[in-house]
């Protein structure tokens, strides 16, 4: 198991993440910025190896605007050297790497201009990955989207528009089970529709199990949509917030909750990262917790 965590770290004094407005873009806005992006997500990989955590994914905000029909800069031919320098560090190191498209990236919306602007930003993201020179198990991972009035339609529409996605960009997609919409029989129905890994969001699926009815049962089923090419399965973490609205992630691990979850969890092999509001120090307790739990069965196993 590699366990990781999103986007920025929190004991840096820098995010890959910084952006800026439409109306300030400009080719030396744009290159400062990635510039300064690029650098900040080579430290936290750094201190990511350094610190035992080989999963990361990587914020859809290092190239600013990136998906925008008025950005024609060159950024990825500019910075090349800079992604495979970062690519090499990663693939050395066997990590395994992520992205997650924001809300407004809706394949099945009935809104033909919304479904295009869907389509530009994961072939943006697919452009990342490939300049990382990352296989197919770098992955995307998006949600089925909205309702739309009608479930079963809003189904089908996302079938569809998978269909007609770049090969090059279906490759890395996987899609993810929500706490409301679509759960993860919905999730199994689109990979038998698509071939399309499954990622359990253990998290949501606890929210919203419809059907399985234990976790064992839940990763046995998402574990099953995932070939050989497309690496380990990947599950997202997290707890409850106490007393917030339902959905709500924690500020921190919840130890004996994340306890429980890696025992039950159990011969499962996985990708685990962690979508705990303190990131990094989260991810180090969850380390440490799995490290101990995980040597009396690696010892009875061999």
């Amino acid at each position: 198991m590699r366990i990781g965590y999103p986007c920025i770290n929190l004991s840096l004094d820098c995010r890959p993440s910084r952006t800026f407005r439409l109306a300030n873009l400009s080719w030396d806005r744009l290159r400062e910025t990635v510039a300064g992006n690029l650098a900040c997500l080579e430290r936290i990989l750094r201190w990511n190896v350094a610190h035992g955590l080989f999963f990361f994914r990587i914020t859809s905000d290092l190239v600013p605007l990136a998906s925008h029909p008025a950005n024609r800069f060159p950024w990825d031919e500019f910075f090349a050297p800079d992604f495979a320098r970062i690519g090499k560090f990663i693939r050395e190191h066997r990590m395994r790497i992520s992205m997650h498209p924001g809300q407004y990236t809706l394949l099945n919306s009935p809104r033909p201009e919304v479904v295009a602007a869907a389509r530009r930003d994961l072939d943006y993201h697919a452009r990342i990955l490939e300049l990382l020179g990352l296989d197919q198990t770098a992955k995307i991972q998006i949600h089925i989207g909205g309702l739309y009035g009608d479930k079963q339609a809003a189904l089908q529409r996302f079938v569809r528009e998978v269909e007609r996605l770049d090969p090059r960009v279906r490759a890395r997609l996987v899609v993810e089970n929500d706490e409301r919409l679509f759960s993860l029989n919905d999730c199994l129905w689109v990979s038998q529709e698509t071939g399309l890994p499954v990622l359990l969001d253990v998290f949501h699926w606890e929210v919203y199990p419809d059907g399985q009815a234990t976790l064992s049962e839940a990763l046995a089923a998402a574990q099953a949509t995932w070939k050989p090419t497309d690496g380990p399965l990947m599950v997202d973490y997290s707890s409850p917030l106490p007393q917030g609205r339902p959905g709500s992630h924690a500020y921190r691990l919840d130890r004996e909750h994340f306890r429980r979850f890696v025992e039950e969890s159990q011969p499962y092999d996985f990708d685990l990262m962690l979508e705990i509001k303190d990131k990094e120090q989260s991810a180090l307790q969850a380390l440490e917790i799995v490290r101990a739990l995980t040597r009396p069965y690696d010892a009875h196993r061999t």
